[in-house]
């Protein structure tokens, strides 16, 4: 037999074999042949071409033009949640059966079309724009997921009523109950299941009663709670509110850490902002140069279908040319396209060798933007007609183990009077001392010895001194050997990456979640601040800020009411606070004892850490959770290693005695809840949603209930959701900032908040009036869109001068600002520095191994909370292998139950080197085995010479075991699982557990706490 013909059958054996390219469309293609023929759901098809293919959303009169609408639908402009980009979209709704029939794009959404619809242009202009003359230039589309999502609205896996778990936890065994019955259980606790008194929501909410005096730091009983949610998905601020200022706890915490947090923490270091880690995106009409490292365009890296549209009109331009710096090839790296693009495989976890290679390799060759970097602050960059400043003249204090280590020097550690808050540098014309502020250049390259005020001696070197001392730790040849790639192509790179000016980009994301995924990040991000690049057209920019909606608004102030509590203490993640300011720490110090080091690691730069909470709740470091409330998080899945880590004491309730799950499915976390509360799915609710960076102008999403909603209802007649379930529990205990009198007017008038409507809509209002009141809604924009339906809503809980322009925000699926011209470059300047040295880092001590943090991007490889190098601990010979994960163009990590996507991409394949694989005696179709440290899962191997040796790529999204992968058993009655939707292997099962953590967490990257999903040690042999 034919090798080729015998693969193929083998791969059938295993899975379906072949899955993506052979045998796994067998079926589909099968069946796509009989249903032209005879119709799919055994109906006679009633058109030869079309089959029984939906009519158009519309007709166009070729003689009059007018545009027809299809009877008895609309089509509506919302938001999409099929992954966490949230574009636009239209959704074709069926009023007679309150069903969703098709997905497409919003005309209007900046995400959606590269040239979006005028706001102010009427619906009927905008639908009539989709069809006809325009063809594809006027067409808005949905992604392929975007597209499936409507299959989640009527699943059977769904979640409509309550339940609460009936068997031991995490056993699936469940019983539906009243939601009267679930707040009351909640809230007063008492012997919920038979295993003794567990304690409700009442019995900790006391935001006054320290819950442990002798370390006052960890704040009031209140913390005992810790509330989770998964992503942006447009309705956090309510959750938000509930958690700090009506219930008084400060654990929060959301996906962000085990999603790609190592790198928004290391472009907020670079941009001055360790709050909010603004981070950019490149400007795809003006840019000729750009590397992608550590993500790839359309591929990772939000807004993929923005970036899509975007890399696929930039290189059918000449000018433009990219590189793909990653393990594996992405298919947005294609020679079809002129070869004006390029990949360079990568080790996985070599991308920090690999930018502070370029980095010094720019810095020895002077191929940085002297002219940009020379300016101090605002004043030199006006003076000098640059788009940004940077610190880079700046003085970093660089004696060790003065109180000032690590800070920039200012103008009151020398005495001054005037500019005393000022940072230090030197004129570049006299020598001398001179305050940043002034508007003229300082030396680019400093190292002195200064008598502070106070008449201490300390060495300080400018921070671009600090980052050539780093990036010359290793030569070139060492950086070569730590990632992998050739000396002459580093080189190379960094001589075309200098060649354009402000008009070279370096972009990076997720890919550098690694072991050290801080400076990681912060290395490659540090490029651009090499040319200059930030507010530059052609170089990077800041997304436009959003309209406020459920914030302090025009018409509403949705962020403060009265009673409003503020959180006290430090959160269950020990972040964004220092262990030298612990109880802990100083009783050791008066005890005469190291302090260092801490019990386990502490995280100062970091925001609350969903990666942190769970270990440390359960094992009482710093204090114990006993109530966990989780929306839609889902870490068991999404958190390398974590399963692995916390299975077991996550089963006890004696660690957390209840747990709170609220989620349209059963998702792998909320399988260990004690209760699962139903939610909406994105049609259903309603939501706003600022955009991702990459888009220029203002704009806000918007949501609403398109259809009615599958879930029970309340007494009230509300649906059961997550705003129901916050609602009631803050009414039943009295919580401020819900009920009656809960949400002042700009008049000072109170208003109630006792269903979602009450918060949403007021929201809307405040978007509309943002910058200016939008138009009145017209009554053919209305039916066309079926905001007609919710007028009603509107009315009721809106002003007479309010509700019109509301329903002209959902008529268009939110508010967005005019879109400027592709030759205006950034229209949003962000005007703090490029910090070459971040002193916030920089000052900063590793709580287990008392080291000042790094101010400035330098090479670490990965290694353990404790500074040890994970090969110490996991030999190359006996794990010669390291993991990569990727996104994947259909799947989101809560996709997987649409079961078209499913036919069009079964399974992920194991992606393993061909020549690795032939080594090991692996062909394509093989059922193989892949072990790590932390645990084993099997698959099907395809072998590919786009994944570097050495590497195995794993795309994201498949191997579920929960969302309808597992049987469950409700009211006696098995919900029998489907095993299509837990095929594939997931990366994250083989995360490794830290063996220096002494919390027993998964690993994380040891500056910011971010889950380690890249270069995990590994090995891979053939099954049978």
């Amino acid at each position: 037999m034919d090798n080729k013909r015998r693969n193929l059958l083998k791969g059938s054996a295993a899975l379906g074999g072949l899955g993506v390219f052979g045998a796994g469309y067998v079926d589909p293609v099968k069946k796509a042949a009989q249903g032209l023929l005879s119709g799919s759901a055994g109906e006679p098809t009633t058109d030869r071409i079309t089959g029984n293919a939906l009519p158009p959303e519309f007709r166009i009169d070729a003689e009059t033009g007018e545009l027809i609408p299809a009877e008895g639908q609309v089509v509506s402009l919302t938001q999409c949640l099929g992954c966490w980009t949230q574009c636009g979209i239209r959704a074709r709704v069926d009023t007679v059966n309150n069903r969703v029939l098709r997905i497409a794009g919003n005309p209007y959404h900046p995400l959606s079309h590269e040239k979006p619809q005028v706001y102010d242009a009427p619906v009927r202009e905008a639908y009539t724009g989709l069809g006809g003359d325009p063809g594809i230039e006027g067409r808005s589309a949905a992604c392929a997921r975007g597209a499936a999502m409507l299959e989640l609205l009527d699943n059977p896996q769904r979640i409509t009523r309550p339940m609460k778990r009936v068997g031991p936890r995490g056993s699936g065994q469940w019983q539906t109950i009243s939601f009267e019955q679930l707040i009351e259980e909640v809230t007063e606790g008492g012997d919920l299941f038979g295993e003794g008194r567990v304690d409700g929501l009442r019995a900790i909410h006391d935001t006054e009663t320290l819950m442990d005096p002798e370390n006052p730091e960890y704040g009031p009983v209140a913390n005992r709670l810790l509330v989770t949610d998964a992503g942006p998905d447009g309705r956090r601020a309510i959750v938000k509110r509930f958690t700090f200022n009506a219930f008084g706890t400060r654990n929060f915490g959301h996906h962000g850490s085990y999603c790609g947090l190592g790198y928004r923490v290391g472009s907020g270091a670079l941009f001055d902002d360790m709050k909010g880690f603004t981070h950019a995106k490149l400007d795809w009409d003006r840019a000729r140069f750009v590397i992608f490292m550590g993500t790839a365009p359309a591929h990772a890296g939000n807004p993929y279908k923005q970036q899509g549209r975007q890399l696929a009109s930039a290189r059918t331009d000449r000018r433009f040319e990219y590189v793909v710096v990653a393990p594996s090839l992405p298919n947005s790296s294609s020679l079809a396209t002129r070869g004006n693009n390029n990949w360079v495989p990568i080790r996985p976890a070599g991308d920090s060798a690999m930018a502070m290679a370029m980095i010094r390799w720019i810095i020895d060759n002077e191929r940085y933007d002297r002219d940009y970097l020379i300016q101090p602050g605002p004043a030199a960059q006006e003076a000098a007609g640059e788009p940004s400043w940077s610190n880079a003249t700046h003085l970093v204090v660089s004696s060790e183990n003065h109180a000032l280590t690590g800070r920039i020097l200012r103008g009151r550690d020398l005495g001054w009077t005037d500019s005393a808050g000022d940072s230090v540098v030197v004129d570049a014309v006299s020598g001398e001392w001179m305050a940043h502020t002034m508007p003229r250049p300082a030396e680019l390259f400093v190292t002195r010895e200064v008598v502070l005020a106070d008449g201490s001696t300390v060495t300080v070197k400018s921070a671009m001194q600090r980052l050539a001392d780093e990036a010359r730790r290793l030569t070139l040849s060492e950086y070569s050997a730590e990632c992998d790639v050739p000396e002459a192509t580093i080189e190379a790179l960094a001589r075309k990456f200098t060649s354009y000016g402000k008009q070279a980009v370096i972009n990076t994301h997720g890919g550098v979640m690694n072991g050290s995924a801080f400076y990681t990040s912060y290395a490659i991000v540090m490029l651009n601040a090499m040319v200059g690049n930030l507010n530059a057209p052609g170089g990077t920019f800041v997304k436009g800020k959003p309209y406020t909606n459920t914030g302090a608004g025009e018409r509403y102030d949705m962020a403060n009411f009265p009673g409003k509590i503020g959180p006290k203490g430090i959160f269950l993640s020990r972040s964004r606070t220092t262990y030298e300011a612990s109880s802990e720490f100083r009783r050791k110090v008066e005890s005469g004892r190291n302090p260092y080091p801490a019990k386990a690691p502490w995280y100062p730069v970091s925001p609350p850490l969903f990666t942190e909470h769970l270990c440390s709740a359960l094992e009482g470091y710093p204090y114990q959770a006993k109530i966990w409330i989780n929306h839609m998080g889902n870490p068991i899945y999404g958190q390398a290693g974590l399963r692995e880590a916390i299975d077991q004491r996550l089963k006890d309730p004696g660690r957390i005695g209840l747990i709170i799950g609220i989620e349209p499915f059963i998702n792998e976390t909320n399988a260990y809840a004690d209760y699962l509360v139903p939610d909406l799915v994105t049609y259903e609710g309603w939501g706003f949603s600022k955009a991702w960076a990459g888009v220029k102008q203002r704009m806000t999403s918007a949501r609403w209930p398109v259809v009615e909603p599958r879930v029970e209802k309340t007494a009230d007649g509300e649906p059961i959701s997550m705003e129901a379930f916050l609602i009631a529990v803050s009414k039943r205990l009295g919580l401020p900032g819900f009920g009656d009198n809960a949400i002042p007017d700009a008049d000072g008038n109170l208003h109630p908040l006792n269903t979602a409507a009450d918060w949403y809509l007021r929201g809307a209002a405040n978007v509309a009036w943002d910058g200016g009141p939008v138009p009145e809604a017209a009554e053919d924009d209305m039916r066309l869109t079926g905001v007609d339906r919710i007028a009603p809503v509107l009315q009721a809980h809106l002003k007479p001068e309010e509700w019109r322009r509301a329903a002209y925000v959902f008529c268009r699926g939110g508010r967005f600002g005019e879109a400027p011209a592709k030759d205006a470059g950034p229209v949003t300047h962000w005007q703090r520095p490029a910090t070459i040295w971040n002193e916030k880092v920089g000052s900063n001590r590793h709580s287990l191994t008392g080291d000042y943090f790094t101010g400035c991007p330098t090479w670490h490889p990965p290694r353990f909370a404790d500074g040890s190098r994970v090969e110490r601990h996991y030999p190359v010979d006996q794990w010669p292998l390291r993991l990569t994960s990727y996104k994947s163009h259909l799947q989101s990590p809560h996709s997987i139950a649409a079961s078209r996507l499913r036919q069009i991409h079964p399974y992920n394949p194991v992606g393993i080197n061909t020549r690795d694989a032939e080594a090991a005696g692996i062909q394509t179709g093989d059922r193989v085995r892949l072990v790590t440290p932390g645990g084993s899962v099997e698959g099907v191997a395809l072998l590919r010479d786009g994944v570097k040796r050495g590497a195995v790529a794993i795309e994201h999204g498949y191997g579920h075991r929960e969302l309808g992968a597992r049987t469950h058993t409700v009211d006696g009655t098995p919900l029998p699982g489907d095993e299509a939707i837990g095929a594939g292997v997931n990366l994250n099962d083989l995360g490794l557990v830290d063996p220096t953590h002494s919390s027993g967490n998964a690993w994380v990257d040891w500056v910011t706490g971010a889950s380690v999903r890249q270069a995990l040690p590994a090995r891979i042999e053939k099954v049978g």
